[in-house]
């Protein structure tokens, strides 16, 4: 039997997906009809987007699974009408990608880059900066991005921390977990990454208090979730100098107001949420791989726990 599939984002997406989406299906030997039209009562599985205009999937008869596009899925969590399984995206291209920002900007930071590329005014400056060992790189959050992150500034030397809401342990990382240790996994550190999602127990978890554990002139880098970061708090720390630069990908309302304080401070660097995407050929080949798994019957990987939001 033909198995429907319903893509369900915007155009653009759809034009950038439909022919990586069918490659990876017909590697798979799939019967399949993928389409942005199908009649919502023989749909069996949902590629889909938070942003999409469905967000009723009480039609959805048939449905068995909805495959998140992106890995972030806040969007869709606390849909009432969703019953099926959720599975967000994990895409091996995703994760290269944010590896490839956070180790960018974290040498950027380590090492100046700014002080030379900003103070081209005929002042010799010397400035000699500590080993990748003497520095302190908290990340919150060890999901996939985060442990993979952690590992490879592990590998250029520094000295990584993580914490996450459960206990984890990843090799060559100081592992911290649940409320009563997240003050440890920061203070002092020169440099707090934020790999969290968006959820109650995560909004603002930099706020005034977590700030003034970290080092004076620490930096910040957000490639996460805007409302992880208390934002009149963070202008209060880089006002005072207890961070020395922001380096924001994400923020509360996208695109950033252009009145927004953020973007006439020049002590942070706004990014316009391009930290890292999902690219449409791996991320095609993990949405078959899942629809495979379900028609065999096995469970579909990267799973939501729609009571924790991740």
């Amino acid at each position: 039997m033909t198995i429907k599939i319903l893509f369900s984002a915007n155009e653009e997406n759809w034009k950038r997906y439909k022919a990586p989406l069918q490659d990876a299906l017909d590697d798979k030997s799939l019967d399949y009809e993928l389409g942005t039209n199908i009649t919502p009562s023989e749909v069996d599985y949902i590629i889909y987007a938070p942003s999409s205009s469905l967000q009723d999937f009480s039609p959805y008869t048939k449905l068995k699974a909805v495959l998140n596009l992106w890995a972030g899925v806040e969007g869709v969590t606390n849909n009432k009408t969703l019953k099926v399984p959720l599975a967000r995206m994990v895409d091996s291209g995703l994760t290269d990608g944010m590896v490839e920002w956070v180790t960018g900007h974290t040498l950027r930071h380590h090492l100046g880059i700014d002080k030379h590329i900003h103070g081209q005014d005929g002042i010799w400056r010397s400035y000699v900066p500590p080993l990748a060992k003497d520095r302190v790189i908290t990340i919150l959050g060890l999901g996939t991005l985060g442990t993979a992150c952690g590992i490879a500034l592990k590998r250029l030397g520094f000295n990584v921390r993580g914490w996450s809401r459960r206990e984890k342990r990843v090799d060559g990382i100081l592992c911290f977990y649940g409320d009563e240790q997240i003050d440890s996994s920061l203070m002092d550190a020169d440099i707090v990454v934020l790999l969290l999602p968006d959820t109650p127990l995560t909004q603002n978890i930099l706020n005034q208090h977590t700030l003034n554990l970290l080092k004076r002139g620490a930096f910040v880098l957000n490639p996460g979730r805007g409302p992880l970061i208390d934002d009149d708090a963070l202008l209060a720390a880089l006002d005072s100098g207890q961070i020395e630069h922001a380096t924001l990908d994400v923020f509360r309302i996208e695109p950033l107001p252009q009145n927004h304080q953020y973007w006439s401070n020049n002590k942070v660097t706004v990014i316009p949420h391009k930290a890292s995407e999902t690219r449409p050929k791996t991320a095609s080949q993990v949405i078959s791989m899942n629809i495979e798994k379900a028609e065999n019957g096995e469970e579909l990987l990267y799973l939501v726990d729609r009571e924790n939001g991740y």
